[in-house]
């Protein structure tokens, strides 16, 4: 457990001890560019890491990153009929330690998904057999919720990074958060934002346990290029992001048709999927925007670099959804601020922390098209009577990049957290060793008293 953390970790010189491991729900995700940035400054730091992942990947494209993660993936199995169901448990008993864990955590074990039980089961075994040290899980959500079963048959310590939905949303237990928080060895906040939302939803008793850790970039792949002035006679904007409420778009449309009525055409290409595709092109279409937007869908990470590099203007304006879901900080406003492009923002969640506006950016309010309007018309302006000045803020924002999300930084924070948990596991271990107890050895029926176990799991499921 973390007792005497700080809220933002330092970075000092850190040992690589024992096996890490992520958890994930899905891996490869094509929309999870930052944890695949996360994976390889942390291998490039030389730790030595395993994936596990609980679903299958259901994307048709991948980010050619992805073929330089050296870490072993593993896909958990989900049964799909009752033999294999048996077929996992006895893998899983055959284990002793995770067989004479069952029975003391069998309560818990019933109350979860009968998939996330038998899924929790084939973890510990498999952290077990490759020496994992640390479990690692991104969002609070199913793939916390396997970690810290795991972590509870196996005394292995775990943490898990928070990002948005997962805690923003409306859905979100916070019973469940809190009981995910208080067993975790620590959390992960990506923003002071997020640590201080967190901590208010959650109480100052659990303050201890959150830690900022920012999500990082390998800046080397997003080489600064400053403007010299508008690329083309018609200025041309970028935004990008899943075709949801949360990302602003319609409210970007009905901007682009005001600016348009107002004599400044732009042109618009928007990166992404969504559900709101449909309705977002026909909005486009009734506003009259067909000639004026691009709908590109979805675009590889280096796509959008070179695009970045080639527009005018990067307009990200989010907004809180009516679900309450938001973004935490996305991954593109920080290539966008990496590699010189202006960029205009919502303000919300932890964006101010980056975009100062006028400093290293322009923030806007998301919900309101006329400041998206007025602010694009004033920084196309600025391109072309006063260069500099636009030159003077993407440096600006180039730095608080380079300053708060490098990658490597990030990856030496987390190592040095992992290592404390691991430090701590094994104290307590020794501490418990030291006592004897009957408790503490499994006796010969353990492995029989868990399968008794886990077949009352299963009629109950």
């Amino acid at each position: 457990m973390l007792s005497e953390q700080t809220q933002t970790i330092s970075t000092p010189e850190t040992k690589q001890s024992g096996r890490r491991a992520y958890v994930l729900k899905m891996y490869p995700r094509f929309s999870e560019t930052f944890i695949v940035s996360e994976i390889l400054a942390r291998e490039a730091a030389g730790e030595d890491l395993v994936i596990f992942s609980l679903r299958p990947s259901t994307d048709t494209r991948f980010h050619p990153e992805l073929a330089r993660v050296r870490a072993e993936v593993i896909h958990i199995h989900r049964p799909s009929s009752a033999r294999s169901f048996w077929q996992t448990f006895a893998e899983a008993a055959a284990e002793p330690r995770v067989a004479a864990a069952v029975p003391g955590h069998l309560g818990e074990l019933m109350e979860m998904d009968h998939d996330d039980a038998i899924q929790t089961l084939t973890l510990a075994r498999l952290a077990l057999d490759h020496g994992v040290t640390h479990l690692h899980a991104h969002f609070a959500s199913v793939a916390t919720t396997v970690a810290r079963a795991a972590s509870a048959l196996t005394g292995i310590p775990y943490s898990f990074t928070t990002h948005a939905k997962d805690i923003f949303h409306e859905d979100v237990v916070l019973t469940d958060l809190a009981r995910k928080t208080a067993d975790a060895d620590h959390v992960i906040a990506i923003s002071e934002f997020n640590r201080r939302y967190l901590t208010t939803v959650l109480g100052p008793e659990l303050a201890d346990r959150i830690v900022v850790v920012r999500n990082g970039l390998e800046l080397d792949r997003f080489p600064f290029r400053p403007r010299q002035g508008l690329t083309g006679e018609v200025p041309s904007l970028l935004a990008v992001g899943r075709l949801v409420e949360k990302k602003g778009f319609a409210h970007l449309l009905n901007a682009l048709a005001r600016l348009r009525d107002e004599g400044t055409r732009c042109h618009l290409d928007l990166v992404g999927t969504g559900p709101l595709e449909d309705e977002l092109r026909e909005q486009s279409g009734r506003l009259g925007l067909d000639g004026l937007v691009t709908f590109h869908g979805a675009l590889t990470q280096a796509e959008v670099r070179d695009m970045l590099t080639d527009h005018d203007l990067l307009v990200s304006p989010f907004v809180i959804g009516s679900d309450g879901n938001a973004d935490g900080l996305p991954t593109v406003l920080l290539e966008g601020m990496a590699t010189g492009i202006p960029c205009i923002a919502g303000a919300v969640t932890a964006v101010p922390e980056v975009i100062d506006h006028g400093r290293t950016g322009w923030l806007v309010d998301g919900t309101d098209e006329q400041s998206i309007a007025t602010a694009i018309a004033e920084v196309v302006a600025a391109l072309r009577t006063n260069p500099a000045g636009i030159r003077a803020v993407t440096h600006a924002a180039r730095d608080r990049v380079c300053r708060l999300h490098d990658s490597a930084v990030q990856a030496e924070q987390l190592a040095r957290l992992a290592d404390a948990a691991a430090d701590r596991a094994a104290a307590s271990t020794a501490d418990r060793n030291a006592v004897p107890s009957e408790a503490a050895v499994p006796s010969t029926g353990a492995a029989d008293t868990a399968v008794v176990a886990v077949r009352e799991m299963e009629s109950v499921s």
